[in-house]
């Protein structure tokens, strides 16, 4: 995807997906994106932790920051975002 790689996607991590401006929607369409799954324990933010061509991308990035992938949800971003 040639808008993807005029983004830098690490400065997207923190980022709610809500807030991601138009050029950076269009960026991401077809990669995936981790959020914090919602359980009545937490109320996470809902913000970006991993993005990637797959969800196999997104598991390793958040394995190598420390995190459980188990507590994420993985979400292909549409051409609508």
């Amino acid at each position: 995807m040639p808008a993807a790689s005029k983004l830098d996607a690490e400065k997207l991590i923190g980022r709610a997906p809500a807030r991601l401006t138009l050029a950076e929607c269009e960026a991401l369409v077809g990669k995936y994106i981790a959020q914090e799954i919602y359980t009545p324990n937490t109320l996470p933010l809902q913000r970006i932790e991993a993005i990637g061509n797959s969800v196999q991308e997104c598991v390793l990035t958040l394995r190598g920051r420390g995190l459980d992938p188990l507590s994420f949800e993985f979400v292909r971003l549409p051409p609508s975002y």
